[in-house]
């Protein structure tokens, strides 16, 4: 039996986005289940290269189908990630306020007209199925943690009017204990305090990052007068007493310094959140009586707070889908539906997560990799895990891209920058050179799991944290070997990695221990700090190039940049991505000066705009992939090397900013 899971919003990549504030359309994802297996999952960011994309996920559930072979009719059903009532309300209020919609289309039909228009097939009534929000959520918990029996949670921002869970699993299902309110939001309460340290909605991380440069103590009694503890573990939050923190602490504006204030701010909000949450958890555990725990939904993706519960005592045993956001919910809704339509199956562990796309094979690789030789040289490895070992030692910065990619938002391994995790120097030098980040953020260390006590104080019983979504303690006598991967609290977010599971990735890290006697690497996600996590061998070298990092890893090719021409700058074809949009303004820009202003938006953030030359302007309104910037230049009269020059410097920015797309000319065709 087939399964077809997604979640995600329900426009197109270049159409603007519906105005619904705080819906929950973000972090599209597709996920095939093929009886009872994950078979192919992807998120559309990964795709379609929009961070958090909010579209359909048209490109994702494409990949799904096709890594299978197989067609849209060829699946028994397909599950959506909430309720078919609150999809309905969502669409009546863009009915009603939006004057260019002039006939009411329901979720049900909306959801196959849109199938029906992306894969030419008309999708019966009853094959589509509505799967509660956070029934996704916790089935996706559940059903992948390998248990019989257990405790589920599942927390985060919103969905279904709700924004919590409490759950039963047992055999193949979960039953609901209680449900939270969005009154009782903990990523909405989360979101709102995190808006005076200048974050707003997808920075929570950040945040957590932030918190152990603080002292919690500064703020605890004024964010302690926020929420109140109530038997039962039921708890309220007083959203209408945050505005209190003005005239307490100044507000911090994107770019500025942090202060202390900020970070002790951000230290009492996430021991808020751990005290919620762990009274929440400790009356469950103590009614129920059970020592297994599930986590899922946005909130789990806080790994401090998870750390928090592993080392409480509180279970024996604890699982936290890695893809807990609300990606996941396209794997609980896809699960869920399995297990309704084949109530006798049994529910299996999740072993790993690389359902996404391959690489391709060889002779793609090559073809991709020898379309960009002006601007790189490489070579095939006879033994890419030692050169490549041997390489970050020396203080190399590494893309590692190999195999298939990851679920979820970390990168395990296939799709990852790592690097020497020893020189604490490098946490400073690798958020300056590549991730374009603040200089505080910590980096996660990847560490073989037959070695992973001797650096690590993990708790008694764990012997693998194979999804980096816990916050653990260093041993005190390691802290100083792993300073690039040590938080200021002496903790780091650990990924254990065995050679069942990824053995080319462990191989990597066998061969740095051969070398250092340490057997850890530094990894962080493959990506700069505009775009998604790379997915194919063109958004790794578009990546490489654009970012400071000193080689790339391809399968076994060994990647090093040269230094191209102007010629060889010039023979690039230049296209807008779909998200992206031209706008030409003509209008006051003060009281008595009218001026034209170029710039490009995108479909995805209505507060995004970036200024553009007039000339850029004219240069971009006839890119269509197809023509080369050196044709397009000429076409505009600009001949001479010296004009030339500051327009592909633009160019060249635009293209590290991700607002259009460079591409040699005889490149293969994307996959």
């Amino acid at each position: 039996m087939l399964i077809l899971g997604f979640s995600g919003g329900l426009n197109q990549a270049h159409e603007a986005p519906p105005d619904l504030r705080r819906a929950f359309m973000h972090d599209g994802a597709a996920v095939l289940v093929e009886d009872g297996q994950v078979v192919a999952a992807v998120e559309e960011e990964r795709l379609n290269r929009i961070k958090h994309s909010s579209k359909f996920p048209s490109r994702a559930i494409r990949y799904c189908l096709e890594s299978r072979g197989i067609r849209l009719q060829d699946v028994d059903r397909i599950a959506y990630y909430a309720t078919e009532k609150y999809c309905n309300e969502l669409l009546s209020r863009l009915f009603v306020s939006q004057p260019d919609f002039k006939k009411f289309v329901d979720a049900r039909t909306l959801v196959r007209q849109l199938l029906e228009r992306e894969f030419r097939y008309a999708v019966a009534p009853d094959k589509v199925s509505f799967v509660r929000h956070h029934m996704a959520h916790a089935v996706s918990a559940f059903a992948m943690s390998g248990f019989e029996e257990s405790l589920v949670l599942a927390i985060d921002g919103s969905g279904d009017h709700l924004s919590g869970f409490v759950g039963l699993g047992s055999g193949n299902t979960v039953s609901e204990l209680v449900t939270f309110p969005q009154s009782k939001s903990l990523g909405l309460f989360y979101l709102d305090i995190i808006a005076f340290v200048g974050y707003s909605n997808f920075d929570e991380y950040k945040v957590m990052g932030l918190a152990p440069y603080g002292d919690p103590s500064t703020y605890r009694p004024l964010l302690k007068t926020f929420y109140t503890l109530l038997p039962e573990g039921n708890y309220e939050l007083h959203f209408d007493r945050i505005p209190s923190l003005f005239g307490r602490i100044d507000v911090r504006k994107k770019g500025e310094p942090f202060t202390q204030a900020h970070k002790d701010l951000s230290a009492a909000l996430q021991e808020a959140l751990e005290d919620i949450t762990l009274h929440i958890l400790r009356y469950h555990r103590e009614k129920t009586g059970l020592r297994k725990l599930c986590i899922s939904g946005g909130v789990a993706h806080n790994c401090t707070m998870n750390g928090k519960v592993l080392y409480s005592g509180l279970f024996d045993d604890l699982f936290v889908q890695p893809a807990a956001h609300d990606a996941g919910t396209a794997l609980g809704a896809a699960l869920h539906a399995y297990y309704e339509a084949v109530p006798a199956a049994k529910c299996q562990r999740m072993t790993d997560v690389y359902w996404g796309p391959e690489l391709g094979e060889d002779k793609h690789i090559t073809e991709e990799l020898a379309a960009w030789t002006p601007f790189i040289s490489y070579e095939r490895s006879p033994d890419v895990a030692r050169q490549t070992a041997e390489l970050i030692a020396n203080g190399a910065v590494v893309g590692w891209v190999q195999g298939r990619s990851e679920f979820g938002p970390r990168a395990l391994g296939n799709r990852s920058i790592v690097a020497d995790p020893r020189p604490s120097s490098h946490k400073d030098l690798i958020n300056r050179m590549v991730k374009k980040r603040e200089g505080y953020r910590p980096f996660a260390p990847s560490a073989l799991e037959e070695d992973a006590r001797e650096f690590f104080d993990l708790p008694a019983g764990v012997q693998r944290l194979p999804y980096m979504i816990f916050v653990v303690n260093v041993r005190e006598d390691k802290r100083a070997v792993l300073g690039a991967t040590t938080h200021v609290d002496g903790t780091a977010r650990l990924q254990t990695v065995s050679k069942a599971d990824n053995p080319r990735y462990w191989s990597l890290i066998n061969a740095f221990k051969t070398i250092t006697g340490v057997p850890v690497l530094l990894n962080t996600s493959f990506n700069n700090n505009v775009e998604p996590i790379v997915d194919s061998v063109r958004d790794s070298v578009v990546c490489f190039l654009t970012t400071e990092v000193n080689y790339l890893v391809v399968d076994n090719y060994i990647v090093q940049k040269k230094q191209p021409t102007l010629e060889d700058q010039l023979s690039l074809t230049v296209a807008l991505p779909p998200y992206t949009k031209l706008y030409q303004i003509h209008g006051h820009v003060e009281r008595d000066r009218i001026e034209t202003v170029s710039e490009a938006r995108n479909t995805f953030d209505v507060h995004f705009r970036h200024r553009i030359s007039e000339r850029m302007y004219a240069l971009l309104v006839h890119a269509n992939g197809k023509r080369t910037v050196g044709e397009l230049l000429r076409e505009g009269r600009v001949d001479e090397p010296a004009a030339q020059q500051p327009l592909v410097q633009e160019l060249m920015d635009l293209w590290a900013r991700r607002i259009v797309e460079l591409v040699p000319a005889d490149a293969p065709k994307a996959r």
